[in-house]
């Protein structure tokens, strides 16, 4: 057997090269979301911790400033519910930080918050409470109660929820049940869950409360409800059941932003939105 020659081989540094180029994008593609979300929160000079509740502690962007009156949150999307069509993640927090990112981007005074089990985890968290029971009352419970403890921290007396995707679900949901939340924006919102699994051909949410039927209670709430007109996850028609046959309200708006999909376009279509006006209403 022939021995090699002596001396680099010729495509050694070409490898050494990829080699650390792939180790490099393993190790990104290894990092945490919530590191990745600690990262985000450092960049931009917002601080990241965990609200103590029972029995789901919960991730929050803490406001940069107090709000004088109204204190405007966001709450997370579903994240990353399920691993295939039919196998749930083992950790449902979000891979693309979208909401993160717009909360971070407002200057409106603002608080970020997660869902149960989305970035930290808890003896309660099974698979069922981001799958079949993602909208169940232990969830808005768990949020509800963080908004409790963000009110006596920063002295607001009211809230503006903007929830996005899963999270315009609990958003309706925690503005039928509490009597503090004054206005309600959503982006890409899951508003009628009945009416979504059975256009997806999915089975029911069984252990989720319906937002449907908060529709007719919030129908003076000003609210406009963001939708992609690239959207194929969320169409527009789940929007405009939440919203009823009623004639056009300045009450409740309904935008089309064409070139939005389910993820893509809502940083600068916020960006316009954020700061407009809903109503006066009636």
């Amino acid at each position: 057997m022939r021995n090699r020659p002596a001396g680099p081989r010729p495509w050694a540094g070409v490898c050494r090269t990829l080699g650390a180029l792939l180790v490099s994008a393993l190790l990104c593609a290894c990092q945490s979301p919530y590191s990745a979300l600690q990262q985000l929160a450092q960049q931009h000079g917002r601080h990241l911790e965990t609200v103590p509740g029972q029995p789901f502690p919960l991730v929050l962007l803490a406001p940069e400033q107090p709000a004088s009156k109204r204190l405007r949150v966001y709450l997370e999307g579903d994240g990353h519910a399920w691993a295939t069509p039919s196998q749930p993640s083992l950790d449902p927090s979000p891979r693309n930080l979208l909401v993160a990112r717009l909360a971070i981007n407002d200057p409106t005074p603002n608080a970020y918050l997660a869902r149960p089990c989305q970035f930290v985890t808890a003896a309660g968290c099974t698979t069922a409470l981001w799958t079949d029971r993602r909208f169940a009352q232990e969830v808005v419970t768990s949020l509800s109660q963080a908004l409790d403890r963000l009110k006596q921290r920063f002295g607001n007396r009211e809230f503006e929820l903007v929830g996005y995707s899963g999270g315009a679900a609990l958003a309706v949901l925690l503005a039928g049940q509490r009597d503090d939340v004054t206005q309600l924006q959503t982006i890409a919102g899951n508003l009628d869950p009945g009416l979504w699994v059975r256009r997806k051909g999915l089975s029911p949410l069984d252990g989720s409360l319906d937002p449907m039927v908060y529709r007719t209670r919030l129908k003076s709430l000003p609210q406009r409800h963001l939708l992609g007109g690239r959207d194929t996850v969320i169409t527009g028609d789940i929007a405009a059941s939440f919203r009823g046959t009623e004639e056009s309200s300045r009450c409740n708006q309904r935008i089309i932003i064409p070139a939005a999909s389910h993820e893509q376009g809502w940083e600068n279509a916020w960006a316009h939105w954020q700061s407009q006006l809903i109503g006066p209403c009636p």
